[in-house]
This record gives C-alpha cells, structure tokens and sequence, in this order.
C-alpha cells in the first residue's frame, strides 16, 4: 500500500515532465508545410486589410512568425504593413527581424532606409523652433542631407517648386549667352576711331 501510494507520484511527474518536453520540442514547420501556410495566411491577411483590419491581420503573421521563428517571409510582409500604413518606426523594428534572419534582404534594407529618413524628417521639423536643440539639429540635419545627396542626387532633395524655378532661370540664362553668341560683332569704322586733329579733316593725309 505504501509502495502504491509512493510510486503514484513519481509516475505523475515523470508523465508529466515527459509532455512537457514533447511540447517545448515541437518541430517547426517543413519547407512545403510553411509554403502552404504562408499562402493560406496571406489570403486571410489581404481579406482583412481590403476591410482595414490592419492589427487582426499583422496578429496572424506574428503568430506563424512564432511558429516559424527562422523565417523572414512573416516578418517580411508585417514590415510592409507598417510601412504602407505609415507606421514608419514599428516598421524599422519588423524590418530589422527580417535582416537578423537574412542580412542581404533588399526589401527590408529598402524598407529601414526609407522609414529611417522620414521619421528622421520628421523629427527635425518637430525640432524646428525648439530653440534649446536648434543648433544641434541643424549640424545633424546638414549631414543628414550631405549623406542624401550623396546617395540620391542633389534634385531629389530639392522641392518640386523650387526646383523648377531654378530650372527656368537657368535655362533663361543659356538663352541669353547663346543669343549673345550669335550675334556678329561688326568691325570698328577705323576712319571714325581715329581722333580728327585741329578741326581740319584732310590733317591725317598730309
């Protein structure tokens, strides 16, 4: 009886530690199971975001994410979400999970670069007025701008009005060097350059 009760016990954690470990050892998905996955997750995502459930739809690809945690594609797509939605910081963050797991990922570079320069924008306009930090944010919003022109050309970074001002006055001032260009340059009357001497205009031929 004391051996019973003993045992009894022993067996419950030993069942149990058994189904513990078959949970926590829980094999993740093969390729083609996540493939189908991925495919059935999307077509319930594209439902709810053509309805505007934008949060119910990232909920899903965050939960085959968890089952999935070696793979980008969920991450991937929950970065374009945030990003299409305007949601510029929470779509660095995914962004970055998807290059922890492939480091060569144009898209999610794409999506960290772009997203990083509009919430840096963002920030210095907000940053404006603020006299305490306006010294500070102009120095890093001048080398924010070097680095840009470097990397996108001096017209992106110019506003579309002003832009084609400049154009116009540049184009305005080639009109007129070309014009002055074209104009002959008539030879000097040599009779008339020649100061007249005395008042007397037969002088010279003597």
């Amino acid at each position: 009886m004391f051996f019973t009760r003993a045992v009894t016990p022993v067996l419950f954690v030993v069942a149990a530690s058994l189904l513990g470990g078959c949970a926590g050892n829980k094999v993740a998905m093969s390729k083609e199971e996540f493939v189908v996955a991925m495919g059935e997750s999307g077509v319930k995502v594209d439902a709810l975001l053509e309805k505007g459930n934008r949060d119910d739809a990232i909920v899903i690809l965050q939960g085959l994410a968890t089952k999935n945690p070696d793979r980008k594609e969920p991450w991937g797509r929950i970065a374009k979400i945030q990003f299409d939605a305007g949601s510029y910081s929470e779509a660095i963050v995914s962004a970055e999970e998807v290059l922890q797991r492939d480091e060569t990922d144009r898209t999610a570079k794409s999506i960290r670069a772009v997203a990083g320069l509009r919430v840096a924008a963002q920030s210095l306009a907000d940053l404006r007025n603020d006299v305490e930090l306006k010294g500070n944010a102009r120095s890093d919003a001048t080398a924010l701008a070097s680095v840009m022109r470097e990397t996108l050309g001096e017209d992106v970074l110019v506003p579309p009005a002003e832009l084609e001002a400049r154009k116009k006055r540049e184009a305005a001032a080639a009109a007129r060097a070309k014009r002055v260009r074209a104009t002959p340059v008539s030879a000097p009357d040599k009779a008339a350059s020649v100061p007249v001497t005395g008042g007397d205009p037969f002088s010279l031929l003597k």
